[in-house]
């Protein structure tokens, strides 16, 4: 079954794609959820005039990810955290506190765009990943230490 996705999904694909999944999937799930649509050849039309319009306004939106992505690639970040004797963390890092540190340095990134590949439960260096557009990423590395 083919959709056109009206917003992100993750592990499925960003907003105005048109993607093919499992019936049940689109049936059941993302279409009641408004997460998507059927892909007919009317809705495809009007998709293709949607983006033609809105060209424009994504050239915007990716200029501006570019230049914070630009800002970000110099920043680490210094994550304190409360641990044991061995250098285990009680509990873990989470992309919350990573937003939290950004936000502190003047970066304003939502929480969902932040992933984290490891999970992070002992004192060390570690990465994420910084998901601003579709097409732009960036890497950000962060050091877990103990408070």
């Amino acid at each position: 079954m083919q959709i056109i996705l009206l917003e992100d999904v993750i592990n499925l694909g960003y907003k105005d794609d048109v993607v093919t999944v499992k019936d049940g999937y689109g049936r059941n799930y993302l279409i009641p959820e408004k997460k998507a649509v059927i892909a007919s050849e009317s809705a495809k039309k009007v998709l293709a005039e949607n983006l033609r319009q809105r060209a424009h306004k994504l050239e915007k939106i990716k200029t501006n990810a570019q230049t914070l992505a630009a800002k970000l690639e110099g920043v680490s970040l210094t994550i304190g955290a409360k641990t044991s004797s061995s250098g285990t963390i009680f509990g873990s890092v989470t992309n919350i506190q990573l937003a939290d540190e950004l936000a502190k340095k003047g970066f304003e990134v939502d929480r969902k765009l932040i992933l984290i590949k490891e999970s992070v439960k002992e004192v060390g260096s570690y990465k994420a990943l910084v998901k601003l557009h579709k097409d732009i990423s960036v890497e950000i590395p962060f050091e877990v230490v103990s408070e």
